[in-house]
């Protein structure tokens, strides 16, 4: 017996229990936030990514483990420093989400949500 499907649009139709991993990523702030935090030249560790995110250090190592999972960065051994950058995927992920963050800035600007914080 197979679980009842869902459809959550363009076609695409999910069993009603599975998890989607990109959902579950990308629809919370701190995921996203670790993400384009990546993109900095001074961000190379994880625990300068859990500082920026204000994260415990586990969480974060807990997440950026599905990040490699999913191509979207690279772990670097030197030494006894284990370094972390983004892939070209993880480049272009972490780039649009920060496209998405202006559009949504600019949507505020114009609504009467303007004076949230930024």
């Amino acid at each position: 017996m197979s679980r009842p499907k869902k459809h959550i649009g363009n076609g695409v139709r999910m069993k009603v229990t599975q998890k989607n991993i990109f959902e579950k990523l990308f629809l919370h702030p701190k995921p996203v936030k670790m993400l384009t935090s990546l993109k900095k030249e001074d961000i190379q560790y994880a625990t300068q990514v859990s500082k920026v995110v204000d994260c415990t250090y586990s969480h974060t190592v807990k997440v950026l483990d599905m990040f490699k999972r999913l191509g979207l960065v690279v772990f670097e051994k030197k030494g006894r420093i284990k370094l972390v950058r983004l892939t070209e995927e993880g480049q272009d992920v972490a780039h649009d989400f920060e496209g998405i963050r202006r559009k949504f800035l600019k949507m505020a600007k114009k609504t009467k949500f303007s004076n949230t914080k930024k």
